[in-house]
């Protein structure tokens, strides 16, 4: 889990997936996303799990404009094409505005 220290609001964006059968090329791609995004502005962290064929990745950030600068990128949408066809059977992609965040950490 990715501890990221932020001043309330900012926003997630919550992946949820089931992966096809089809992985080929998939883990290649995703290390390439999860380089590029750290490098996107307005970016504040990341959390993932997986499970099977199910996941889970909330990505966060400062604004809603970063979300939708990351939504555009060249390399981002080939991804989102390539996950559409290839990669995932279905994905839910929600976005929320976080107001308060608090933690226990032992």
């Amino acid at each position: 889990m990715t501890k990221h220290v932020q001043k309330e609001p900012y926003f997630a964006v919550i992946f949820t997936s089931k992966s096809s059968d089809n992985t080929k090329g998939y883990e290649e791609m995703a290390k390439k996303m999860d380089e590029l995004v750290k490098s996107q502005e307005g970016f504040i962290g990341l959390e993932s799990v997986k499970e099977g064929q199910e996941g889970i990745t909330v990505s966060y950030w400062k604004s809603m404009e970063a979300i939708k600068n990351w939504s555009m990128n060249e390399r981002h949408a080939a991804a989102k094409k390539g996950g559409k066809e290839t990669w995932y059977d279905s994905f839910n992609v929600r976005i929320c505005e976080v107001v308060r965040e608090y933690a226990f950490e032992k």
